[in-house]
C-alpha cells in the first residue's frame, strides 16, 4: 500500500553542502544533488533523509535555523529544491526533510522579537525566566561544549532556555501558537511535495519546562496532533522521529496506552545499533538477541529505522558503563576518536579496520534486520573520517566522486571548501571513491547495488514478521527469518572471523526447495532440512524458504 511505502524504503542521508558543488565556490548545492539523482537512483534509493536547507548563520550544521520556510541561499533557491523533488519522483525517489522544531537560532526573527520587547506577541514562543534556575548548569546535551542550560540575556533581562547550545534557544511548545505555526511549516512544505519529515531531538519537543522552577512534563498528544495533521494534508506522508529514550517509553511514541491513539510512523532504533556495536566489537550475536527479544511491539503500521552511522556520533549511553568501554576499546582506542563520553566520533570502514568482509556483513546484518535501513552518504564507498576536525564534523567531509584534487566534489581549491575532503592515506578521494569503484564489479559500491536489489526483491524484509531461530548456534552466529504473504527469507550472518557450521534443522514453513539469493562466497547447496550449513568468518546467507503461499 502506497501509504506504507516506508516499509521497503532505503533511506539515504545527506547533507547537501557536502555532497556535490555545482558552481564552483566550494559549497555543495542543490543543483550538484540533482545532477547525481541518477547515481543514487542505480544505487537503490528510495527515499532522501536531508539535513537542514534552511537559512542559518551556520553555528551548528544548519540545526541553527533561521527561517523555516526559505532554502539556505548557499544552496539554491525554493525553485531548486522544487525541482529536486519533481526529478527526484521521476526516478522514484522520495524526499524527506528534517524538522529541527525543539529550538531556532538566536538570529531567528522570532527570537530577535522575544529577546527585544518583553511585551512582543513572540516573547512567549520561547522559555524565560526572571530568576537564575537553580539548576541552569544541568541537564547538557554536549557535555564539553555546553556550560550551562539558562543563559541570561542582556537585552531581554532574563534568562532563557536551551537544551542545546546557547545560540538555540528552546521554542515553548506549551503555547499553542507554537504548535500552530509548525502545523504551517509542516503544510508548506507537504505542499511543495516533501514526503515527510525526520523530527530532530523528538524528547526535547514534548518536554514542556517550566520557566521558573525547571519542573517539566511530556506531552505525547504533541504527537497525535502533528500525525492527524499530517495525515489530513498527506496521506502517505511519515514522521520518523530521533528518540533515544528508555524501553518503556518507546511504544509510547507508536500510539497511545493501549493503542489509544496513532502517532509517529517511525523510530530510529538506537537501542538496537548500540548493541549492535556492542556485537560487532565482541564477535559476539547475543546482544543483537537480546536487544530483538526484549524489543516492545509496535502497531502495525509502525516501523523501526535501522542504522550503522548517521551524521552524529555512535551514541553509546544505552550500554552499561562496562560495555561501553569494551566498545570504545575495539572501536575508540584513543580518545579523539570519542566525544561527550558517550560516543565515538568515527564512520564504520575505519572501524572495522577496513576489512572488506566485515564491513559487508554488517551491512548485509542491517539491511535485514527488523525496520527500515538508513544508509549515511558515503558509507556505499567505504569512506572514512577526518579526526582532525572538531567534534561531529570528523564525519561530515565531503563526498568522494573521484581521485581529483577536490574529490570531484568540486572544482574550487581545496581552501575554498566548506569541508576538507580526505586525501591520502587508506581513505583518501584516491584510493576510496565512485568512479574508481564504479569500474570494478567486486568494489564495496557494486556490492552495495546488488544487496539492495537483492533486498527490493525480497519484501518480506521490510514487511514481515521477524523471528529468531531458535536452535543451538554458535555464539557468533546470528539467524533469524522474516515471514510476509509472499514467503519466507532465512538469514545467517557470522560476526566472527572464524568459519561456522550451523543445523537449523528446517524451521517450519520450509517448502521442497531452498534456494540462496545472496552470500558472501560460493557455498554447496542448501538441502531441505538446512543441515551443515556452512558460514565463512565474517559470512552471510540469504536463504529463500519456498511456501505455498508463494515465493520469489
Amino acid at each position: 500500500m502506497s501509504e506504507r511505502w516506508y516499509k521497503q524504503a532505503v533511506i539515504y542521508c545527506l547533507d547537501v553542502e557536502t555532497f556535490q558543488d555545482s558552481d564552483g565556490d566550494g559549497i555543495g548545492d542543490l543543483r550538484g544533488l540533482l545532477s547525481r539523482l541518477d547515481y543514487l537512483a542505480r544505487l537503490g534509493v528510495t527515499c532522501l533523509w536531508l539535513n537542514p536547507v534552511h537559512p542559518t548563520p551556520n553555528r551548528d550544521d544548519g540545526y541553527d535555523v533561521a527561517d523555516y520556510y526559505g532554502i539556505d541561499p548557499r544552496i539554491g533557491s525554493l525553485g531548486d529544491f522544487a525541482e529536486l523533488v519533481h526529478e527526484a519522483g521521476n526516478r522514484g525517489i522520495r524526499i524527506m526533510m528534517d524538522l529541527v522544531v525543539n529550538h531556532t537560532s538566536d538570529e531567528h526573527s522570532w527570537f530577535r522579537s522575544a529577546r527585544a520587547d518583553a511585551s512582543s506577541s513572540y516573547r512567549d514562543w520561547y522559555i524565560w525566566s526572571d530568576r537564575e534556575p537553580a539548576g541552569r548548569r544541568q541537564g547538557m546535551v554536549f557535555p564539553g561544549e555546553q556550560q550551562e542550560t539558562w543563559t541570561f540575556d542582556q537585552d531581554a533581562g532574563a534568562w532563557y532556555f536551551h537544551r542545546f547550545h546557547a545560540f538555540e534557544p528552546d521554542l515553548n511548545w506549551a503555547n499553542p501558537a507554537v504548535q500552530a505555526e509548525i502545523k504551517r511549516v509542516i503544510g508548506f512544505w507537504l505542499q511543495l511535495g516533501v514526503a515527510g519529515f525526520r523530527i530532530d531531538a523528538a524528547p526535547s519537543v514534548i518536554t514542556l519546562e517550566g520557566p521558573e522552577d525547571q519542573t517539566s512534563r511530556q506531552d505525547f498528544t504533541l504527537l497525535t496532533e502533528l500525525r492527524g495533521h499530517v495525515s489530513w494534508l498527506a496521506g502517505d506522508a511519515v514522521l520518523l522521529a530521533e528518540a533515544n529514550v528508555g524501553l518503556d517509553q518507546l511504544p509510547e511514541y507508536f500510539s497511545g496506552p493501549g493503542g489509544s491513539g496513532d502517532r509517529l510512523h517511525m523510530l530510529f532504533d538506537f537501542r538496537l545499533n548500540s548493541h549492535l556495536m556492542l556485537a560487532l566489537a565482541r564477535g559476539e550475536a547475543e546482544p543483537v538477541i537480546e536487544t530483538l527479544r526484549s524489543t516492545p511491539p509496535i502497531p502495525a503500521w509502525g516501523q523501526w529505522a535501522t542504522f550503522l552511522r548517521n551524521h552524529d556520533e555512535v551514541d553509546l549511553s544505552g550500554l552499561t558503563a562496562e560495555q561501553r568501554q569494551q566498545v570504545f576499546a575495539v572501536f575508540g582506542p584513543q580518545e579523539t576518536m570519542r566525544i561527550y563520553g558517550r560516543g565515538i566520533r568515527r564512520r564504520l570502514a575505519p572501524m572495522l579496520g577496513g576489512h572488506p568482509g566485515r564491513i559487508r556483513m554488517a551491512y548485509s546484518l542491517q539491511f535485514t534486520l527488523p525496520g527500515t535501513p538508513v544508509l549515511r552518504y558515503g558509507e556505499e564507498l567505504g569512506m572514512g573520517e577526518d579526526l582532525a576536525l572538531s567534534g561531529r564534523t570528523a564525519v561530515r567531509t565531503p563526498m568522494q566522486w573521484t581521485d581529483e584534487a577536490s574529490g570531484g566534489f568540486s572544482t574550487a581549491g581545496r581552501d575554498q571548501l566548506v569541508r576538507p575532503v580526505i586525501r591520502g592515506g587508506e581513505y583518501g578521494c584516491e584510493t576510496v571513491n565512485v568512479l574508481d569503484q564504479r569500474r570494478d564489479r567486486s568494489s564495496l559500491l557494486s556490492w552495495f547495488e546488488t544487496m539492495i536489489r537483492t533486498m527490493r526483491e525480497s519484501p518480506e524484509v521490510g514487511t514481515g514478521t521477524c523471528t529468531l531461530i531458535d536452535v543451538p548456534l554458535p555464539p557468533h552466529v546470528l539467524a533469524h527469518r522474516c515471514d510476509g504473504p509472499t514467503g519466507s527469507m532465512l538469514f545467517l550472518h557470522n560476526l566472527a572471523d572464524s568459519p561456522a557450521t550451523c543445523d537449523l534443522a528446517a524451521p517450519s514453513g520450509a517448502g521442497d526447495t531452498v534456494v540462496e539469493v545472496f552470500a558472501d562466497q560460493d557455498y554447496p547447496p542448501p538441502d531441505v532440512g538446512l543441515h551443515e550449513l556452512e558460514l565463512a568468518g565474517y559470512g552471510y546467507r540469504w536463504l529463500r524458504l519456498d511456501r505455498q503461499t508463494g515465493s520469489a
